[in-house]
C-alpha cells in the first residue's frame, strides 16, 4: 500500500472529477491538452481529478511507441503534471500513460500526486488487452507492454482508493480484493474500444462498484483517434449503490460529482456482502 500521508483526516465529502480526453499521437499536444481539461476541473471545485488511460499517447505501432515514449526517470509529461497538481493544489491522478522499462519493453503505468506534487502512487496494468473483436480489430497489448503484478491501494485525505486500468475492469476478484484491504475508492481509467464500450462499459462498472461497495471513478477516451481507433467515451462517477452520479457523453470535457462518503458506509452496513465471504469447493458432476 502506498500511503499518501501518515495522518489523514477522514473528510465528510469531496468532489470528483475526470477527463475525457481523445488523445493523439503528440504527447506534447496531449499533455497540453490534458492540463487544459485538468485546470477546468479544478475551477468548477474538484479535490480529487483523474484523467483517462493513455493520457499522453494512444498508439499502437511499436516504432513509433520507441520514438516517442520516455522513462520514468526524467520524464517531461510526469514532471509538467506534479507541477500542475503543486500549482493548484489538487490530487492530480494521471490514469495511465506508456513509460519506457527497457529498449523494447513498455509498462502502462498510473500515477497519483498528491497536491504538494508529490508522487504518491504508482500502478502498472496487470491484465493486458489481448483480444480478436472481430472485423479487424485485434489488440495484443501483451506484446508492447510488461503485466504488472501488483494490486495497489492509496490513501486520499477522504480514503483509501484502490488503483486500476481498463482491461482490469474484466476482472472483478482485483476489486474485490482490493475493497477487502480498504479500499473505497475504485479508480478504473480507460481507453475503451467503441464495440466494446457500447456492449459492456456501464453494466461492468456498475456492477465493480456494487460488488466492490466502492465508489468508481472512470474517466475514459473518446472519439476518433489519429491512429484510426475509436474509443467510447461515457465517463463515469458510479456510487456504491450502483447509481450514476455524473456521465460524460462522446466528446472530450469534464464531469464532476459531489461524493458523500456517508453513503458508502451505509451500503456496506446494510448489505455486508464482503464479510459473507465461504469457502467452497468447486466439482464437475458426473450423473449416476
Amino acid at each position: 500500500m502506498a500511503t499518501a500521508s501518515a495522518n489523514l483526516a477522514a473528510a465528510p465529502a469531496f468532489r470528483a472529477g475526470l477527463v475525457q480526453m481523445c488523445s493523439g499521437r503528440d504527447v506534447a499536444r496531449n499533455v497540453r491538452d490534458a492540463t487544459d481539461l485538468v485546470r477546468r476541473a479544478a475551477s468548477e471545485g474538484a479535490d480529487y481529478i483523474q484523467t483517462p488511460e493513455v493520457t499522453t499517447l494512444m498508439e499502437l505501432e511499436r516504432p513509433r511507441l520507441l520514438a516517442e515514449i520516455q522513462p520514468e526517470k526524467n520524464n517531461a509529461a510526469l514532471a509538467t503534471f506534479a507541477d500542475l497538481a503543486r500549482d493548484l493544489g489538487r490530487w492530480l491522478h494521471i490514469g495511465s500513460m506508456a513509460v519506457k522499462l527497457d529498449d523494447d519493453r513498455f509498462a502502462n503505468r498510473s500515477y497519483l500526486i498528491d497536491p504538494t506534487g508529490r508522487l504518491a502512487a504508482r500502478y502498472d496494468k496487470i491484465h493486458m488487452f489481448d483480444v480478436d473483436l472481430g472485423n479487424g480489430h485485434v489488440y495484443r497489448e501483451s506484446e508492447s507492454y510488461a503485466p504488472g503484478d501488483q494490486a495497489v491501494i492509496a490513501d486520499l485525505p477522504w480514503g483509501p482508493i484502490g488503483l486500476t486500468i481498463c482491461y482490469d475492469l474484466r476482472f472483478p476478484a482485483l476489486h474485490r480484493a482490493l475493497a477487502k484491504d480498504g479500499a473505497r475508492y475504485i479508480a478504473a481509467p480507460a481507453a475503451f474500444t467503441r464495440i466494446t464500450g457500447e456492449a459492456h462499459w456501464h453494466t461492468l462498472l456498475r456492477a465493480r462498484a456494487i460488488e466492490a461497495q466502492s465508489f468508481v471513478f472512470a474517466a475514459a477516451q473518446g472519439g476518433l483517434h489519429e491512429n484510426g481507433r475509436e474509443t467510447f467515451g461515457h465517463s463515469l462517477i458510479i456510487s456504491p449503490w450502483g447509481q450514476i452520479l455524473a456521465e460524460a457523453g462522446s466528446d472530450p470535457g469534464v464531469v464532476v460529482a459531489d461524493i458523500d462518503v456517508s453513503i458508502l458506509d451505509d451500503v456496506r452496513r446494510r448489505i455486508p456482502s464482503l464479510t459473507h465471504d465461504r469457502a467452497f469447493n468447486v466439482t464437475r458432476a458426473l450423473g449416476d
